[in-house]
């Protein structure tokens, strides 16, 4: 009867075992002690009697057996000293062949047959075919179960191994292989067996029970694996068939799982390496519902850390071919398990390519080839949404760039781009970003225009919007450090023929245009200065521009940067591209291209009138006109005439008077330049100082009529200092006396009635003041220029 009335019962009857054990254990030991081998037999026999119930689960019937384990083992004591019993051990070995009960019968004769053995009065093999015959006789699972895993456990270290002291004539080595697999093969049976057992609504309980017994039926295995005169011969044309037979005709779940992963754990790699193929082939045979995945990839993960300890050995892989082994029992078993759910069949070319990047990472056609199974198993289907499946996808992208360092390589893989295309858009950026960091922490250069297209294509999540996702609903945080890691990316595109840069500029350029107004200020800026960077190294060169095959130059590419920041009007961002016209402007000065850079001026005073609304934007665009200007020196007059022109125009109109003052004083700048050749129009400088000293002044009443009293002086003070620089400097106009009048002037704003005490324009005046102090000090010609003003 099985188990079925609860815990409480199944304890109850453990106890009553247990008791029964010890009951005639006592008198088993009183008779061991008085050397009485007819009572030590009668009572042996009915302490083993315990072992013949039925009603244990297989985890109490362990704890019932252990007990009489250790009497059996005190029992072998008592055999092996024929003195204390007097009974030679062939008569022994008869004599107990008469025990009432099949069970204690075999239970003994199994712990005689020990000894029996051991005597060497008899070979061992002989003992061993007779012990494992008779075993036969049980057939109850459970039951049977313990006493062929007590027979393995008494006969272990006595079997006719190669170099063991039970080794006869003859091909012994083979009796005790024998032995084993005969054992193996009946135990297995038996464990299956349990299957059947009771009723079907407990067969959730029944495969725990089995699950506990494994063990029981892989040590086996393990005893199979320590035999000595095992060698590859033999365990390729006899142990493995075997052994593979039994697991394979065995048709369950538990067992062909439990076993085949025994094999992969038990025996030497080197073994698994030379019979993958017959170890491979029992694959497609199991049961569909075996989690083949599992073991498929310790095995490979088995061979490549065998691989990676001996390297030497890796030929022996290629010589094997264990990949393509490998490759088509993968196939064979995908093919065979039609209910395999995708990340199953996935994880199975994960392992694969872990194996090939780690046991052949020069063989770039291996990895492609197992990336194009994977699309072959993704094609057809719709983009993937298992989280599972998807985890593993990634993995699968990940490994080659984990182990190459170096994007490149995997930018030769036909099929890498492909596998990402079966992604769901939002894992499709996660890996176009793991590309990315790929190439910022390895420092790569990217360096041929094909391998940026191939490279682009696999980032293309980031580059413009997928199927199903718009800018609208992305997190503008998130957005914005994907746009920001794509800017990144373009200084890592280099190469130093300047036809191949421009090739890879323009192949930037097309994919950057894909991808909407939004991106392109993130992208754009960086796509300009890679290209500034190239016009630099081509300085001084020029020719035609005509004609798609022309070589680079600036010209070329200058009109390329048109385009390109002509693009931004559409997002709109005019302060950006205004930034730009002027950073171009200054290469197309520094190329000596007199027209170009005039043109870039051209189109930043335009957006700076028709797009550039903002008041603080208007002031910092007319400083970085002023800026940019002053350091050009390709102009001839009347252009650079027309450009400053238009920048004091400007200065003089903006919003505030504070802002137009500092437009105009730096206006100051482009009329006296400090170079060799540059200009010094002392007359015009003296005009913006005069013209910027009159707006400081209006504003000074302005602030006096709305609030009743001047602001501080710091416009004063600042137009000061630019006096300064000029007298400095040697602007004849600039005399000691204008300066004398503006400090009288500054002193008497300060001492007006209506003026305000500031702390800030005080100790500007007050600096100002003793610097010029230091100078007359100074002596020498500057200090002499100083000596005329009165402080």
């Amino acid at each position: 009867m099985m188990i079925s009335n609860g815990i409480e019962d199944e304890e109850k009857w453990l106890a009553e075992g247990i008791a029964g054990i010890q009951h005639n254990a006592f008198y088993l030991h009183r008779a061991l002690d008085s050397n009485n081998l007819r009572e030590a037999l009668k009572f042996s026999a009915q302490l083993l009697s315990e072992l013949r119930t039925s009603r244990l689960s297989p985890h109490k019937y362990y704890e019932l057996y252990m007990r009489a384990f250790d009497e059996l083992r005190r029992l072998e004591m008592f055999f092996k000293d024929e003195d204390r019993h007097g009974c030679p051990v062939v008569d022994l070995y008869e004599l107990v062949q008469h025990a009432g009960n099949i069970l204690p019968r075999l239970y003994l004769l199994c712990t005689v047959g020990s000894v029996y053995i051991k005597s060497k009065e008899a070979p061992a093999k002989d003992i061993l075919k007779d012990l494992v015959e008779m075993c036969r006789a049980v057939q109850h699972p459970i039951r049977g179960l313990f006493l062929r895993s007590y027979l393995a456990q008494v006969s272990r270290d006595k079997l006719p191994d190669i170099g063991s002291e039970y080794e006869g004539e003859g091909d012994t080595v083979m009796d005790a292989v024998e032995f084993v697999l005969q054992n193996f093969t009946e135990m297995n049976k038996l464990w299956v067996r349990m299957e059947h057992q009771g009723p079907h609504r407990e067969k959730e309980k029944l495969e725990k029970e089995r699950s506990e017994l494994r063990d029981l039926v892989g040590k086996n295995l393990h005893v199979l694996s320590q035999i000595e005169g095992i060698d590859l011969e033999m365990y390729r044309d006899t142990v493995l068939p075997r052994v593979l037979e039994q697991i394979v005709n065995c048709k369950d779940e538990l067992a062909q799982y439990y076993l085949m992963d025994c094999i992969i754990q038990v025996f030497p790699d080197e073994y698994h390496l030379q019979t993958l193929e017959t170890l491979l082939s029992a694959c497609p045979q199991l049961q569909p519902t075996v989690d083949l995945k599992t073991v498929l990839s310790q095995l490979m993960e088995r061979l490549s850390n065998y691989a990676s300890l001996n390297p030497e050995l890796l030929p022996e892989f290629l010589q094997v071919e264990a990949f393509s082994k490998l490759s088509n029992a993968i196939g064979k078993v995908i093919e065979a398990q039609v209910d395999m759910p995708i990340v199953g069949a996935i994880t199975l070319y994960v392992s694969l390519l872990t194996f090939t990047l780690r046991v052949h990472p020069d063989r770039l056609d291996y990895v492609d080839q197992v990336l194009g199974a994977c699309v072959k198993i993704l094609s057809g289907k719709p983009k993937l949404e298992d989280s599972k499946a998807t985890k593993q996808v990634v993995a699968l992208l990940s490994a080659p760039l984990d182990k190459y360092d170096d994007i490149v390589t995997a930018l030769t893989l036909s099929n890498y781009p492909r596998v990402m295309d079966h992604l769901d858009a939002g894992t499709n950026k996660v890996m176009a970003m793991v590309i990315i960091r790929s190439i910022m922490k390895n420092k790569t250069w990217v360096s041929t225009s094909d391998k940026v297209e191939v490279l682009f294509e696999l980032i293309k999540g980031l580059i413009k919007d997928l199927e199903g996702i718009s800018t609208d609903e992305l997190d503008e945080e998130d957005f914005n450090e994907e746009q920001n890691s794509v800017a990144c990316l373009m200084h890592m595109l280099h190469n130093d023929d300047p036809d191949e840069m421009l090739k890879i500029i323009c192949t930037v350029w097309k994919h950057v245009m894909s991808g909407g107004p939004k991106r392109l200020p993130f992208t754009v800026p960086s796509l300009i200065f890679s290209a500034l960077k190239l016009v630099r190294r081509l300085q001084g060169q020029d020719g035609d521009v005509g004609g798609e095959e022309v070589p680079a130059t600036p010209k070329k590419i200058f009109q390329l940067l048109n385009q390109f920041i002509e693009a931004l009007s559409v997002v709109p961002a005019p302060e950006l591209a205004l930034r730009l016209y002027l950073q171009c402007a200054e290469a197309a000065n520094d190329c000596d291209l007199e027209p170009v850079a005039y043109d870039f001026f051209t189109q930043a005073f335009v957006l700076y009138e028709e797009e550039v609304a903002d008041s603080k934007a208007q002031v910092t665009a007319i400083h970085l006109i002023i800026g940019t200007l002053q350091r050009m020196h390709v102009f001839g007059v009347e252009n650079r005439d027309t450009l400053t022109h238009k920048a004091t125009g400007y200065s003089a109109k903006l919003l505030k008077k504070p802002d137009q003052c500092r437009a105009v004083y730096a206006c100051s700048h482009l009329f006296w330049v400090d170079d060799q050749d540059g200009i010094k129009d002392g007359e015009r400088v003296l005009l913006c100082l005069k013209r910027s000293l009159r707006i400081a002044n209006a504003a000074q009443q302005m602030t006096n009529v709305t609030r009743g009293s001047s602001g501080p002086v710091t416009l004063f003070v600042e137009i000061l200092n630019k006096y300064l620089y000029f007298f400095e400097k040697g602007n004849t106009q600039i005399t000691a006396s204008v300066i004398q009048g503006l400090i009288e002037l500054i002193r008497t704003e300060m001492q007006s009635d209506n003026s305000t005490v500031n702390p800030v324009s005080d100790a500007f005046f007050t600096s100002t003041l003793r610097y010029i102090e230091f100078q007359k000090q100074k002596g020498g010609a500057m200090g002499e220029k100083y000596d005329s003003i009165k402080l």
